[in-house]
C-alpha cells in the first residue's frame, strides 16, 4: 500500500475518513431529529434517528478495521 504525505496508506485514509464523516454526520442528525420532533413529525424524527443509529454502526466498523490495521507495517508509521 502507498504511503501518502499524510503518513497513512490510502486503505486506512479512507477508513479514517468514513469514520469521520459517520461521527459528524451523527452528530449533526441530532439536530434533525430535534427540528422534526419540533415541528410534530415524529415519522421523520424516527427516519432521522434510524439513519443516525445507521451512521454510528458505519463509525464502529470502520473502527474495527482500523484496530485491525494497526499495527501493520502496511498502514504506514501513522497507525503503527
Amino acid at each position: 500500500m502507498a504511503t501518502g504525505e499524510t503518513g497513512f496508506d490510502d486503505v486506512t485514509f479512507d477508513l479514517i475518513s468514513v469514520q469521520y464523516h459517520s461521527l459528524k454526520a451523527g452528530h449533526d442528525y441530532g439536530q434533525y431529529v430535534r427540528d422534526a420532533r419540533n415541528a410534530g413529525r415524529d415519522d421523520i424524527a424516527q427516519f432521522f434517528e434510524q439513519v443516525m443509529q445507521e451512521d454510528s454502526q458505519r463509525a464502529a466498523r470502520a473502527h474495527e478495521f482500523l484496530k485491525d490495521l494497526s499495527g501493520s507495517s502496511s498502514s504506514g508509521p501513522a497507525v503503527s
